[in-house]
């Protein structure tokens, strides 16, 4: 298969609300809820993407001649890039009765890894989408991140206890999913943290833990008084709140502060090397790819993911050389026109 033949495969196998458009850009899901859509009008998962497209690159080509190095350390493992496919659960509600949660993470979980890269998996109110998740997880001996929900304590601590046993390569938390409609007034039942309890959280899970949902520089300052090894500045595709900036528009700002302090990865609209290349350029330490991968699930199981994550990796190596950076550190800010 090729990448068309993939999406092509994926339309007639997910649904109804995803598309499997040709650019997942958020038009024609748009306020589908539940579904892959945004809340509300649906502005910010297309803000999202369209941010991104606004930001050019610099090509320099005055440089060595040298093979271009993308290989990216997280947390002491040695990545084939710094892309990770972000954590999507609940799947028969969003995309259809072909997958359910455990289906999808045994088939991304284990085609990640191969692939070079690792997968963040999602949660959801059933116990079984965690304990399917870190059962491929541990499949991989831990390569991958399960991402839990803001639960109760109870629910939290119990899920932590679990999620340790599967030695992951680091532990998330979605904090920004208590947003999510599907999770309102919902056994267990999940809500906002402060920092004193995402300080007791993080202690208790004894791994490199990552704050995800972060849109601002304040909220970026309490993850690290919290002790987050690492925040991912993302507002969730737009599910959890509509028209909020994109996450483009805030990474530089949310860089300056906490930059050198914590890795910063950056979800929402990134669908290419290039787009890797500019969040990188501003700042980024890594990026999470959530749609896309689900559409390579869908359309060819572990060859669309395999054939996708090369392609990605291919366009990030093409900016890089094109642009005179043979390493991830080469890549700076004078490389992209626009930011």
């Amino acid at each position: 298969m090729d990448y068309q033949e993939i999406l092509q495969n994926a339309r007639d196998r997910i649904g109804p609300f995803c598309k499997a458009c040709p650019v997942c850009n958020g038009v024609a899901c748009k306020n589908t809820i539940p579904g892959p859509g945004a809340k509300g009008l649906g502005t910010t998962f297309i803000r999202n993407y369209q941010k991104w497209q606004e930001v050019c690159v610099n090509m320099d080509t005055i440089c060595e001649n040298k093979p271009v190095d993308t290989t990216f350390d997280f947390f002491g493992t040695k990545l084939d890039a710094p892309v990770f496919a972000a954590p999507v659960g609940a799947m028969k509600l969003h995309y259809g009765d072909l997958y359910d949660d455990a289906a999808y993470n045994n088939i991304l979980v284990p085609a990640c890894a191969h692939a070079g890269i690792a997968a963040f998996t999602g949660d959801g109110t059933n116990p079984a989408v965690m304990t399917g998740a870190l059962a491929a997880i541990a499949g991989e001996n831990g390569y991958g991140v399960p991402t839990i929900k803001p639960w109760d304590r109870n629910t939290l601590f119990s899920k932590l206890d679990a999620a340790k046993a599967a030695k992951p390569l680091a532990i998330a938390m979605d904090i920004d999913a208590a947003g999510l409609p599907f999770l309102q007034n919902m056994t267990p039942p999940a809500g906002r943290k402060t920092v004193a309890e995402l300080r007791e959280i993080i202690e208790y899970a004894q791994l490199p833990f990552i704050i995800k949902g972060v849109m601002t520089v304040k909220g970026a300052q309490k993850a690290l008084e919290a002790g987050a090894s690492a925040i991912v500045v993302s507002n969730h595709g737009g599910r959890v709140l509509d028209q909020c900036p994109s996450t483009a528009e805030v990474l530089p700002e949310i860089v300056r502060a906490v930059g050198g302090q914590m890795k910063i990865l950056v979800d929402g609209g990134i669908r290419t090397g290039q787009d890797v290349f500019k969040a990188l350029a501003m700042g980024a330490d890594a990026v999470l790819i959530g749609r896309p991968y689900v559409t390579m699930v869908y359309g060819g199981g572990v060859e669309g993911v395999e054939i996708y994550t090369k392609k990605l990796i291919s366009e990030l190596k093409d900016t890089m050389s094109m642009c005179g950076a043979l390493t991830l550190s080469d890549i700076d800010r004078s490389m992209i026109f626009g930011k």
